[in-house]
């Protein structure tokens, strides 16, 4: 069956794939951004009704993270639109272990939409298409809480998950938290990479206070530096943020990629060695 579906922060690391994904199964999808027509803008909700408008579906992400402050506010305006649009059904992708997250949780769960909640831990792609990118390429991982066990998960093991519980109404109402099949910590994670990437990449312990500073000076913007210390302080010393989840394994009848795995197949990709080629 063919369904009219909106991604939102369908240009993101699981947006994108999630809606690749869905073209592949002849689904029509609209990509929910600013760059898109018509435009979505989470802090215009003017713009939320010309996007949902046609929809059957919708798949969710709050840029940048549920835990920041306006988020509620932005998913009740967006589920209440939605409602009066005529949605079938909703996919919320939330934060394992964030406890702020789950107010907006709550929101979508009693909109009155069909909806499937899905809790992903930190993403494995973090070390290539983001924050942790630079100072891989740099050969030198500064990071606080270097001990905390967190299981990694890939954005396409997300995304899969994602277009299953989407389409699939067995799946309605519930919720999922979607992790990799085991804990690593940062310097083990880093390890790794090195050893994947033939580089040799240290890994530093630094403390929150330090780490904090680090990204005020390379210009990170100051909300971003918000939830960068949010997430170290309050997700990752939670300890249901290091529980490993089998969820993955009842949606899509196969086990969680490994991280190990996620890092000799991007390792192939020589994205981790740009900063050694372009040195030659």
């Amino acid at each position: 069956m063919k369904n009219n579906i909106l991604v939102i922060g369908g240009t993101g690391k699981t947006g994108s794939r999630v809606a690749a994904r869905l073209n592949k199964l002849d689904q029509n999808v609209r990509i929910g951004s600013r760059s898109n027509d018509p435009s979505f803008d989470w802090d215009d909700p003017s713009t939320y009704s010309e996007a949902l408008k046609g929809m059957d579906r919708a798949y969710i992400t709050y840029y940048p993270d549920l835990a920041v402050p306006g988020a509620t506010e932005a998913i009740n305006i967006l589920t209440e639109t939605a409602l009066k649009a005529g949605l079938e059904k909703v996919v919320l992708l939330s934060g394992k272990g964030e406890k702020e997250a789950e107010a907006c949780e709550e929101i979508v769960a009693n909109s009155g939409l069909n909806y499937t909640l899905v809790r992903a831990s930190w993403f494995n792609q973090n070390f290539s298409e983001s924050f942790f990118l630079d100072p891989i390429l740099a050969g030198h991982v500064a990071l606080p809480m270097a001990e905390a066990e967190i299981p990694f998960v890939d954005a396409d093991d997300i995304a899969e998950a994602v277009v299953k519980v989407l389409l699939d109404d067995s799946y309605n109402n519930k919720t999922f938290t979607i992790t990799g099949p085991r804990n690593l910590t940062f310097r083990e994670a880093i390890q790794e990479i090195s050893n994947q990437s033939k580089r040799n990449i240290k890994f530093q312990e630094i403390t929150l206070d330090d780490y904090t500073k680090s990204i005020k000076e390379a210009g990170v913007p100051g909300d971003y530096i918000w939830l960068i210390g949010y997430l170290f302080k309050e997700v990752l010393g939670n300890a249901e943020n290091q529980t490993v989840s089998n969820d993955i394994e009842k949606v899509l009848g196969r086990k969680a990629l490994d991280f190990s795995e996620f890092a000799k197949r991007t390792a192939q990709t020589g994205i981790w060695n740009r900063s050694v080629v372009e040195s030659l």
